[in-house]
């Protein structure tokens, strides 16, 4: 019987542990705050929860360009809704909660022992457990590593949790904020703003960079920009945050160039930091990045004979998806399954705002730089005959396909509904379909998916010139 130890019981730990368990192994997790980590008790599952709640306020907003008004002819539909924030955040925590309980049952019946404690590595062959009752020591045949992030902190601008807020910190606030200021224009804090844009709290998002979510699809990034300026948010590009502080019943955020910020509350979003530290990885040789993530390799394997790590602590791709497939990985090697290698081009990724982009595969970024040569077809949705019932003008749909073959290899959405539109270009990319046969299935009339048919139809008998 082989020994699993794995300590955090995220995504990428508590997938490992049900592989584990599932090929014979003798599974133990070790996880110190709650099982779903930081995906499920203050990530993921929290801030999707509260983007639900802010879709709800935007289709009512919309309701009158459908033609819905209330009976009496008075008030616009959305202006008859209040926000009760501290009912929203109650359900994202108790839904949290209940996720979390869900887990650990299903953990349980599938013969996982599960520590309520703090990990760390004695060595390659032995972990030990710190809790209330006291260390355990627990020998170890493979260990996982998979013990997440945190959120980064500016030391001028320390959250307290009652005006200055980390992203884990912000669903205990009750009352709804006269300006909630958003610090970072990353994955994180463009949500964030998103969110409460849409809740009706103004938004001030306070980015570094030329537009908002650098790093996604350029194109993709400056529709979200126009639509948050449209919807009234005020975009500050090329402003940096240098401090954050209280003063009195505001917060003044200062900027590099001198400038100040007033709201009532500010989120900070400006990265995170894994958890790695003081954990025994580097005395049992486990190499750490200079910024103190884990190096893996495509099999989830670490430095050290034995010992796997996955997730957020490695800085492969912050996603729960990713993590959790990095934990199975890890299991299927360590134990001696058939394995395939992660690929990262395979993976289909999410940034929740309104709209929301999903992209997978090759990136535009990569075919301008020439590191693929790929040939693109952009289709904006306001064409779309769904789009115009449901009075979606802004996204479109991206495909690229190598040139010659049409085999597809990448993808961009950007849609109120992304997040499920990828899905057919995630299985192209995957299976390395051509264009021409993502056609050949067919798509309901009207859909917002004949759009991703129809941009892969446009790249049909092209191979030698950029198409737009």
């Amino acid at each position: 019987m082989t020994n699993v130890v794995i300590i955090g019981g995220g995504p990428g730990g508590y997938e490992a542990a049900l592989v584990g368990r599932q090929l014979g192994g003798e599974v133990t997790l070790v996880e110190r705050r709650g099982l779903g980590g930081s995906a499920v008790l203050t990530d993921v599952v929290p801030s999707k929860t509260l983007i639900a709640a802010a879709e709800v306020m935007s289709r009512l907003r919309s309701a009158e360009e459908v033609g819905l008004r209330l009976g009496d002819g008075g008030a616009r539909l959305a202006d008859t809704v209040r926000v009760d924030l501290g009912a929203v955040h109650r359900r994202i925590r108790d839904l949290a909660r209940a996720q979390s309980d869900d887990i650990r049952g299903r953990l349980e019946a599938e013969g996982v022992r599960v520590i309520d404690g703090t990990g760390a590595l004695a060595g390659t062959g032995e972990v030990v457990a710190s809790t209330v009752d006291g260390e355990q020591r627990l020998p170890a045949d493979v260990i996982l590593v998979a013990t997440g992030a945190h959120p980064r902190e500016l030391p001028a601008a320390r959250p307290d949790g009652e005006r200055i807020f980390t992203w884990t910190q912000i669903y205990d606030l009750d009352t709804v904020p006269d300006h909630l200021i958003v610090v970072g224009s990353g994955v994180t804090g463009a949500e964030f703003a998103s969110a409460y844009q849409a809740l009706g709290v103004p938004v001030t998002l306070v980015s570094s960079r030329e537009q908002v979510l650098p790093g996604q699809d350029d194109d993709a990034a400056a529709v979200v920009q126009e639509v948050f300026q449209a919807s009234g948010m005020t975009v500050l590009n090329r402003a940096r945050a240098v401090s954050a502080a209280r003063r009195g019943d505001e917060v003044v955020v200062r900027l590099v160039d001198g400038r100040e910020v007033v709201g009532s509350h500010c989120l900070m979003a400006v990265g995170a930091i894994p958890n790695t530290a003081g954990i025994g990885l580097e005395e049992a040789g486990v190499a750490l990045t200079a910024g103190g993530y884990l190096s893996v390799d495509r099999v989830s394997r670490t430095s050290a004979r034995g010992v796997y790590a996955a997730g957020d602590c490695t800085g492969v791709f912050p996603l729960a998806s990713v993590a959790a497939m990095q934990g199975r990985i890890a299991m299927w090697h360590a134990l001696g399954d058939s394995v395939a290698p992660l690929d990262l081009l395979t993976v289909s990724s999410t940034v929740f705002t309104a709209p929301e982009i999903a992209t997978v595969g090759v990136s535009q970024h990569q075919v301008d730089a020439g590191e693929v040569r790929a040939l693109a077809v952009r289709l904006p949705l306001r064409s779309n005959a769904r789009a115009k019932m449901q009075a979606v003008e802004d996204g479109f749909v991206k495909v690229f396909c190598l040139p010659t073959t049409g085999i597809v290899v990448g993808g961009v959405v950007v849609a109120p509904s992304a997040s499920e539109l990828i899905h057919p270009l995630s299985v192209a990319v995957r299976n390395k379909l051509t264009v021409d046969q993502l056609t050949a299935s067919f798509t309901v009339y009207p859909s917002l998916s004949g759009s991703v048919a129809e941009a892969a139809r446009r790249l049909h008998g092209h191979s030698t010139a950029q198409l737009h």
